[in-house]
């Protein structure tokens, strides 16, 4: 490695909106995030799983194709 070129690194302090805390590694002192691993819909569960459908679906569903006659 180079000398002289490399930014200092030092442990950090993350802290998230929710409350949540925890150190790392980086070159800044403090970090303040909106979203972290603990209040994030996606790793909470509470992200809801959405169907999507198909062009041809919808399609049919607007024309009224799916229905027996």
């Amino acid at each position: 490695m180079k000398k002289n070129i490399h930014p200092v690194t030092k442990k950090t302090t993350v802290t998230c909106a929710c409350g949540a805390t925890f150190e790392t590694i980086s070159t800044k002192e403090n970090i303040q995030v909106e979203v972290c691993s603990e209040c994030h819909p996606f790793y909470t569960g509470a992200q809801g799983k959405v169907k999507k459908t198909g062009n041809i679906e919808r399609f049919n569903r607007k024309y009224g194709l799916n229905e027996e006659k």
